[in-house]
């Protein structure tokens, strides 16, 4: 084991017990475990004990040995989930670029953040700013409005209460209680639309995607930079692309009031 001191040995040896059971090894006694670690049966004890209890192990009360337990999904369902929404969303981005000519793109929220998954630039190369894996403020930003506006007004207070948006950008909220405004109105909303609110010379418009709970999952936007403002028929064509775009999304992903609106 590495002598770093920052390293948790103790979560080092939970993730060795569990990376101890294999498709040729799905079942394992405590002394099994044990062996196949190099440790002895009582230091093994203690993070099977651990993950058992938390449901990452499953005993049968009969044989006494232990199988990987339904929490070990819930590891790699959040990275899982992401890469298939990314491969589900790549055509209808590129479907969507191509009928706007702005840049398209899909985002998560994480935490205060809005994190991109995706990004399917404008042919002309010049209206997309963020690169997959960017993070910008979601607070000050369409699709991360998007993502705030499915959450709950308690979880919104929760999320930002230590914040003091003192390095707020652009024309975004400056305290909580302007963020709470700015959230309640974007409630309800199909989608977002900001012009030079976030960096000037640039316009975007946003909608949520929705899974099969009907819950926020993502959100999918698009932007262009301008020398001239749109005018408001150029936006509302626009935002009508990005809703559409985005429900057809949401049905892709089971949300059954989606599919019947399309």
């Amino acid at each position: 084991m590495s002598e770093d001191r920052y390293l948790v040995s103790g979560l080092i040896r939970g993730l060795d017990v569990l990376q101890a059971f294999t498709p040729e090894r799905p079942e394992l006694s405590l002394s099994e475990i044990a062996g196949i670690l190099g440790i002895s049966r009582s230091a093994a004890f203690r993070p099977v004990y651990t993950l058992a209890s938390l449901g990452f192990l499953l005993q049968d009360r009969n044989s006494q040995r232990y199988s990987l337990g339904p929490a070990v999904l819930r590891l790699g369902y959040g990275y899982l989930a992401t890469r298939e929404l990314v491969e589900i969303a790549l055509p209808v981005l590129e479907t969507l670029r191509d009928q706007s000519g702005w840049s398209a793109h899909l985002g998560v929220r994480d935490g205060r953040a809005v994190l991109y998954m995706l990004r399917v630039p404008a042919l002309s190369g010049l209206d997309s700013i963020v690169h997959v894996g960017s993070r910008l403020p979601a607070s000050a930003t369409t699709m991360g409005r998007v993502l705030l506006a499915g959450l709950r007004e308690s979880e919104v207070i929760s999320l930002y209460r230590d914040e003091d948006f003192s390095r707020a950008p652009g024309r975004s909220p400056r305290s909580q209680a302007a963020l709470l405004a700015q959230w309640n109105g974007d409630l309800g909303a199909k989608a977002i639309v900001q012009v030079g609110e976030f960096e000037a010379g640039m316009a975007s418009i946003a909608a949520p995607v929705r899974d099969m709970t009907g819950d926020v999952a993502a959100a999918v936007n698009l932007t262009r930079t301008f020398s001239e403002r749109p005018g408001p028929d150029q936006l509302s064509g626009i935002e009508a692309q990005v809703t559409e775009a985005a429900a057809r999304l949401s049905g892709l992903l089971g949300w059954q009031e989606a599919k019947r609106q399309m």
